[in-house]
């Protein structure tokens, strides 16, 4: 005996496969539940900061100015005149005054823009700034120069005056600072 309704008889069908038999069925659209908005503020606030770093890095790969310069010598010719002597050309050669804040080596006093080793291109020690140059100052101690977030001891983002104390052996990055002058 052959039994024709589907869903009965020695082997039935479940319930759940019935509706594919149906003309004109579609299987219904994937449920996507909406991103929450905290997650993509944070990849993108993350995207920002590492930019940010990057490009500070990239504008500091110029020359920082720590370079020595030659000094200038002054020459200066006299002539003197004697009555009995017919006149006589004397040169002194004098020496530049040299002030003891720029002797050769770390400076005390350096632009608010730059990358620096504490110790070779600047002094150990407690620097001021008056703030912001234009909108924003920020600044950083940094482990190494390598660029990554995980260099970075302290940070901050100024408009008024700030202190930083700097250790031998670290990294001092400025940007958009007025100049910096040790002060302790």
């Amino acid at each position: 005996m052959t039994n024709h309704n589907p869903g009965t008889g020695p082997y039935p069908q479940p319930p759940y496969q019935q509706p594919f038999a149906q003309a004109g069925w579609q299987p219904a659209a994937p449920v996507v539940s909406p991103a929450r908005p905290g997650r993509r503020f944070l990849a993108h606030g993350l995207t920002a900061i590492v930019s940010l770093i990057i490009g500070v890095g990239i504008g500091a790969g110029g020359d920082t100015g720590t370079s020595a310069s030659p000094r200038p010598t002054v020459t200066v010719t006299e002539t003197a005149q004697a009555e009995s002597v017919p006149a006589a050309t004397e040169t002194v050669t004098a020496e530049p005054v040299v002030d003891p804040e720029e002797e050769d080596g770390p400076q005390t006093t350096f632009s608010g823009d730059g990358q620096y080793l504490v110790g070779e291109d600047i002094k150990p020690g407690t620097y001021k700034t008056a703030g912001a140059d234009g909108l924003n100052c920020y600044w950083a101690r940094l482990k190494n120069a390598s660029g990554e977030l995980t260099a970075i001891i302290a940070n901050g983002n100024v408009q008024g005056q700030t202190r930083v104390a700097l250790k031998k052996g670290e990294f001092f990055e400025t940007n958009g600072c007025q100049d910096w002058k040790r002060v302790g």
